[in-house]
């Protein structure tokens, strides 16, 4: 009988840990064997379900099989997390942000000995919408791009991750890199528009969860490629798809669209 995924949650009291409990308690494909938070975190050593006291936030400490960890912590918190995945062979998926060049080149490294999927939107949708845009950005080379965000007022970083990760999709698909092809604002009298550059506008307002939409502009026409998420938990869900996507999976660095590329893996060990 194939046995459940063991799935450990690193970031477990954050906004994005809450929304994987809530999923995962009733996911057959799962079995939760950690939830982890941080040893300042008021939630250390409480149940994780009020009426099943055997699963309760704690540290790394101590052993016990993993097969999967998801991570959306933060740096330090991503660190311990990939300490023990190097350590037991354990595949990790991570949403965790803001890295410092030191860490990214230990991800890429880690990637050589385990399966590694990182992203910045697991909406599954989100990546599709980049698969469009890539293969749309190729296809019309001489057209215009310009990509526009929407996020609520209290989020801090602008453009927003995923709208760079949109850019650099695109100019990947020119044979460039975004460094070279990025325009941040415009102002005042900026002049005509550079050729092939990829312009980028945000917006902050309200509650808005998340919205963006790439323009290919070219003489006459254009065409519009969108994406709104009006609930929170599609980002858990999709997390929750790449766990069980790259759980047994060999050595890698994947991502969000090998999830949705497929095809799915059947996940067999007993």
């Amino acid at each position: 009988m194939t046995r459940s995924i063991r799935l450990a949650i690193s970031g477990a009291s954050g906004r994005m840990g809450r929304a994987l409990l809530d999923l995962v308690r009733d996911d057959k494909r799962f079995e939760l064997v950690r939830a982890v938070v941080s040893s300042s975190s008021a939630r250390l050593g409480k149940a994780v379900y009020g009426d099943v006291p055997a699963v309760r936030f704690g540290d790394w400490s101590g052993d016990g099989d993993i097969d999967v960890v998801v991570d959306f912590s933060g740096p330090g918190g991503l660190v311990a997390a990939l300490d023990r995945c190097e350590a037991t062979g354990a595949a990790l998926v991570t949403g965790t942000t803001g890295l410092s060049p030191e860490l990214e080149e230990r991800l890429a490294k880690a990637a050589e000995r385990i399966a590694v999927l990182r992203a910045a939107n697991f909406s599954l949708g989100v990546a599709v919408l980049t698969r469009l845009l890539r293969e749309a950005a190729a296809a019309l080379p001489g057209w215009d791009i310009d990509i526009v965000e929407a996020h609520h007022n209290h989020k801090e970083d602008a453009p927003s991750g995923t709208a760079l990760a949109l850019g650099h999709a695109a100019a990947e698909a020119r044979g460039a890199s975004l460094d070279e092809l990025a325009v941040y604002a415009r102002e005042g009298r900026p002049g005509a528009r550079k050729a092939g550059t990829i312009g980028f506008a945000v917006v902050r307002g309200g509650d808005i969860v998340g919205e963006h939409q790439a323009l290919l502009m070219g003489h006459g026409e254009r065409i519009e490629l969108g994406h709104r998420a009006t609930d929170r938990s599609i980002f858990a869900r999709g997390a929750l798809e790449a766990a069980a996507w790259i759980a047994g999976r060999a050595p890698g660095a994947w991502t969000i669209e090998d999830v949705i590329r497929g095809p799915t893996q059947t996940w067999s060990p007993c």
